[in-house]
């Protein structure tokens, strides 16, 4: 068995792979893989499915799986799966990060105290009380509920799988959930149905001025309708790790003309400790699927 891994994981992988045959990271032997590893990087597209000759399954490492067009795949009899459970930890905690440094005002104060100025009199805010809507009840959502509620906030969210939590507030709609929010998190896979989801529509419902925070898919914000609606005043901060295109092209993105923005290079799930379970959890994939004699 030949392992391709075609993106950045963690450097001890290989070895841990090599038990169940040759492991390269030569992107030229794609042809022969029969196994591949990819993250957001790699776009597995019908074309890059069509070289993979010899692939009997990709693994992305991670939870979205939109970079891998998963109806070919499906065709081509390839096996496509991910690492769901390993990445909530990191992106739970850069979503609740991110959600931390608006109300406490972290990026104002460095910003003020390197350019010389004692901004003591600016108030900070604190989240306990506040109500956090999550758009999203997944792995990741459900550990941000988690720190919500240890830090005394009031958890709403809406997921259209999810028919009971003992986490959150369920609400019907995505307009439920938003509509009374001082923050929404953001953890949505991107399909046709979550495409814009956070639009000119659903913001103009929502009555508190809120933070939004997006750690999921940029794809789900319409953000020139997010960007309007930071510089009339009916949101109040926007935090993203992810945008519509990757990298951004910060001349064409209307969210770098906004001053209430916190931005971030796609990071969510790029801690250290993350890259290790994601290993593992590759490594538990291949196991099984060997076992089973599906690989």
């Amino acid at each position: 068995m030949l392992i391709l891994i075609a993106d950045a994981f963690d450097k001890s992988l290989p070895g841990k792979l090599a038990v169940f045959g040759e492991v390269t990271d030569d992107i030229s032997r794609l042809p022969e893989a029969d196994v591949v590893l990819i993250r957001s990087k790699t776009k597995a597209t019908k074309e890059y499915i069509d070289s993979a000759k010899n692939c009997k399954l990709i693994i992305r490492g991670g939870v979205g799986m939109d970079n891998i067009d998963l109806p070919y795949a499906k065709e081509k009899g390839i096996i496509a799966t991910n690492t769901p459970k390993s990445s909530a930890p990191a992106v739970a905690e850069m979503a609740f990060a991110l959600m931390l440094s608006t109300a406490s005002k972290v990026c104002f104060y460095d910003r003020t105290m390197k350019s010389g100025e004692w901004a003591k009199k600016t108030k900070r805010s604190e989240l306990g009380g506040k109500t956090l809507a999550l758009l999203g009840l997944g792995n990741i959502a459900k550990r941000v509920a988690t720190l919500a509620n240890a830090f005394g906030m009031k958890v709403q969210a809406y997921d259209k799988y999810v028919t009971e939590s003992d986490l959150a507030v369920l609400k019907a709609t995505p307009e439920e959930a938003v509509k009374d929010a001082d923050y929404i998190s953001m953890h949505l896979p991107y399909t046709p149905e979550t495409d814009k989801m956070v639009n000119e529509e659903l913001i103009n419902k929502m009555e508190k001025k809120p933070v939004i925070i997006n750690t999921g898919r940029g794809k789900c914000v319409d953000e020139a309708a997010v960007a309007a609606a930071l510089k009339d005043g009916r949101l109040s901060w926007f935090c993203t790790d992810v945008y519509s295109s990757e990298p951004p092209c910060v001349a064409e993105n209307p969210l770098f003309s906004c001053e209430n923005v916190t931005f971030s290079p796609h990071v969510g799930a790029n801690s250290n400790e993350n890259l290790l379970r994601i290993g593992q959890e590759v490594y538990d994939t291949i196991e099984k699927l060997l076992k089973e004699g599906k690989i």
